[in-house]
């Protein structure tokens, strides 16, 4: 009976995205059995995750921290990804359709999942999409959907440098606003990732109808298809397109967060260790977000909750906490009225640090954040708040890479065979900004933290420089 279990036990452990725990669920063993093939599993499929160039240390640990904070989209909240993608580039591309005269033809084809990947750059004026090293050098280009050699991106980039982004290299926030931020935007996350396509497909279309060389103005048209799909407003007055579906059909979109995961977070609470979570989200759908993932009574598992934080300001700025009644802001919150188990829009690391320090009695806590963007949630506290980081990145399951086992149910929307690699790029073997950004400004990086729920919470993992 146990050895047909524990053969269910695997298959379930890698059809559900080897997340080890909810496959002991799914297969109905007891606690101890389910504590018997968690240490089997790990013992056959020993993961040590990629390195870090932070210290000298060869192990990190959960429990050497005093304070560990949470993003939640893409983080404790996981979204089916592929689901998420398809809808958001309808939205996007009939907007720019029926509000901005774009072509139907090129636009409202269907979904070329192939051509997106996490992390491209746009240059809007000249109409293409750029993949860079660590020190800025363009190491994969196209124009509109078209592939560039590297001769063809020179004329574009003579040297293969540009100032956007050898800006950007030298310092992400350079670009993040001011007049760069008109030239250049950065897709970092699941939310936008698909607007490369849209944006491509545009710039297609712009060129049937004319061969003559131009500058491109698209960005601005789909910034604004992006602002309406993700106004805040639009949450509770029942507005646009993406919050209705969401709202509609939640099962679609998001993954409920195992029970291990939860007793994991909860495991920390109990040793003493502060939670809290900071998001992007505004309160309201941050709610229902939470509450489809974590559950009804998800503001139990943390001391503190920001929402709206607008990373990455958040880290480099000293904004006022702004105090709620219900999902209504009411007014300004001073260091000394925040409190245990409140809830707060905006504010700024500096406070809620010292916050948390009279919390926990120390003098010198150590701090952890752990979050997806690696500008918002990894660049920024690192660099800014001196606060140490772990990355969430679900490419390292999807392409297998790193001691991780090549097993996600959207492969097929984070890989790309012709993009290559999210780490490194298929033309040159050059490792991308992002993969030498998580490298240098992460203690550590997983692909979820179901993944590290399957460990103990005082677990010490091999920390390996790649």
């Amino acid at each position: 009976m146990l050895t047909l279990k524990f053969r269910n036990f695997l298959k379930l452990s890698r059809s559900l995205n080897g997340l080890v725990r909810i496959a002991c669920d799914e297969v109905s063993l007891t606690s101890c059995q389910t504590k018997y093939f968690i240490r089997l599993y790990q013992t056959l499929h020993r993961e040590e995750g990629p390195g870090t160039e932070m210290g000298t240390k060869n192990f990190f640990s959960f429990t050497d921290y005093d304070c560990i904070g949470f993003d939640l989209d893409n983080t404790l909240a996981r979204y089916k990804v592929g689901a998420m993608i398809e809808m958001e580039y309808h939205i996007l591309a009939n907007y720019l359709v029926d509000n901005k005269g774009y072509s139907a033809s090129h636009l409202l084809k269907p979904l070329d999942h192939n051509f997106i990947i996490k992390g491209l750059i746009v240059d809007d004026e000249n109409g293409n999409l750029l993949r860079i090293s660590a020190d800025g050098t363009i190491i994969q280009a196209t124009h509109g959907t078209k592939f560039l050699t590297e001769e063809e991106i020179k004329k574009y980039y003579p040297n293969l440098r540009w100032k956007a982004t050898d800006l950007f290299a030298e310092n992400p926030l350079q670009t993040w606003n001011g007049p760069y931020s008109e030239k250049m935007r950065t897709l970092l996350d699941y939310y936008d990732i698909i607007a490369s396509l849209v944006f491509a497909r545009a710039v297609d279309s712009i060129d049937e109808d004319s061969s003559e060389i131009k500058l491109y103005n698209i960005w601005p048209d789909l910034l604004e298809a992006l602002q309406d799909m993700f106004t805040r407003e639009h949450f509770q007055n029942e507005q646009g397109k993406y919050f209705a579906e969401i709202k509609a059909n939640p099962d679609k979109y998001y993954y409920k967060c195992s029970n291990h995961l939860l007793n994991w977070i909860m495991a920390l609470r109990s040793k003493g260790i502060i939670t809290f979570l900071i998001t992007g989200s505004y309160v309201d759908f941050a709610t229902h977000t939470a509450s489809h993932t974590i559950g009804q009574f998800w503001r139990d598992y943390f001391e503190i909750v920001i929402s709206y934080a607008k990373k990455p300001g958040f880290f480099t700025d000293k904004n006022n906490f702004i105090g709620l009644d219900g999902f209504s802001e009411t007014g300004p919150v001073n260091l000394d009225d925040l409190r245990l188990g409140g809830i707060y829009t905006h504010g700024n690391w500096t406070d809620l640090k010292d916050f948390l320090r009279k919390c926990c009695s120390k003098k010198d806590p150590k701090f952890l954040y752990i979050g997806d963007n690696l500008v918002q949630d990894i660049y920024a506290p690192h660099v800014y708040a001196g606060c140490e980081t772990v990355t969430v990145c679900e490419e390292l399951e999807a392409e297998g890479v790193y001691g991780h086992d090549k097993w996600h149910p959207d492969e097929q929307f984070l890989c790309s065979t012709i993009w290559g690699s999210y780490f490194k790029c298929s033309n040159s073997g050059r490792l991308t900004n992002w993969y030498e950004m998580m490298k240098k400004h992460s203690r550590f990086f997983v692909p979820s933290l179901e993944y590290v729920a399957g460990f103990p919470i005082d677990h010490k993992f091999k920390v390996n420089i790649y």
